[in-house]
């Protein structure tokens, strides 16, 4: 991938009544739910609200937590972690030598199969890039779309927010 982005995306379902029928406001942005696990660990919410006011305006409400922010600090990687449980003698995050024999009874079947057969048309694609063009075909084909991390992460660093959405009537 073009970046190293580890994150869990959630975007709610639009909800199947409209509050502003009567509006000019015919589309709302789905709210979204960011759980980002590497490197910029945080949690964020993003979702529409009512501007206050007589007037039907919706504006981008973006809450934001970012670890090191409140911190001081980013936490500690994996490797960290396992190494002081090494230290610590804490085996709780260890598989036992018959649990690794028994994955190999599972996977080696695989890899043989997979040596034995000759390679298929599979769309690998150059390091640095989001992806073989079949994967955004795929999702398409689904009526969804891949989200840019990279794009949602600028707007989050304090990038101007989007204008509200204002009502003609």
């Amino acid at each position: 991938m073009s970046k190293r982005v580890t994150q869990i995306v959630i975007r709610f379902r639009r909800p199947p009544l409209v509050l502003f029928r009567k509006t000019s406001i015919d589309r709302i942005t789905p709210n979204e739910l960011v759980i980002n696990i590497q490197p910029d660990e945080g949690i964020s919410l993003s979702f529409e609200a009512k501007v206050p006011g007589p007037v039907v305006r919706l504006g981008a409400v973006d809450m934001d937590f970012q670890y090191s922010d409140y911190f001081g600090t980013t936490p500690s990687t994996g490797y960290e972690t396992l190494i002081y449980d090494c230290m610590m003698g804490d085996p709780t995050l260890f598989q036992r030598a018959d649990m690794v024999e028994a994955s190999w009874t599972v996977v080696q079947p695989i890899l043989d199969v997979w040596k034995a057969l000759p390679p298929r048309d599979f769309p690998n694609y150059a390091a640095g890039t989001w992806g073989p063009a079949q994967a955004d075909e795929l999702i398409r084909r689904e009526g969804r779309e891949w989200r840019d991390p990279t794009r949602v992460n600028a707007l989050q660093r304090g990038a101007r927010p989007p204008e509200p959405v204002t009502s003609k009537s």
